[in-house]
């Protein structure tokens, strides 16, 4: 069993297989050896440690993906297919998206941080920038001459 401790203090006992989903803590924990000493996690809080040790104790039976399997995988498969679990597990609110994202990359799990990502991109997929600010709330600081710049510059990208 490995202890976990979050940036506000809440400690978490999980089973080694499960916290070495993580290659960040797997790493810490050949560093130290069998020892009992916790592992702080301060970039993470218990909410989302939480949400994402649920994601790894499910995916624990499963191989980790090596370099090549990652390069492996077909480019367009890898943008859009989300697993069925994957998709129930990944249905949060923004805030809990974008924080189980940062911490999958802090905590480097790439199979939970390609589930996040591909799940904000299947969002903002087919959008205009305006309808992509507004899902995320995000202020236009462009001039009215900027964005024309820019669309005139951008042009070769429209869908024909």
């Amino acid at each position: 069993m490995v202890n976990l401790v979050t940036s506000d203090n809440e400690s978490f006992t999980v089973e080694k297989a499960v916290a070495s989903r993580s290659v960040l803590i797997k790493n810490m924990l050949e560093d130290v050896g069998e020892s009992d000493q916790p592992i702080p996690l301060p970039n993470v809080t218990a909410s989302v440690l939480k949400k994402v040790l649920e994601y790894c104790d499910h995916h624990k039976n499963e191989p980790m993906p090596t370099s090549e399997d990652l390069a492996a995988e077909d480019t367009r498969k890898r943008t859009t297919d989300i697993g069925e679990w994957d998709q129930k597990f990944i249905q949060v609110d923004q805030e809990m998206l974008f924080e189980i994202i940062l911490a999958a990359n802090y905590l480097d799990i790439k199979p939970l941080l390609d589930v996040g990502c591909k799940t904000v991109a299947n969002m903002i997929k087919g959008k205009t920038p305006e309808e992509i600010r507004k899902l995320f709330n995000i202020v236009n600081d462009f001039t009215p001459e900027e964005e024309a710049q820019i669309k005139k510059e951008n042009e070769w990208a429209e869908d024909r």
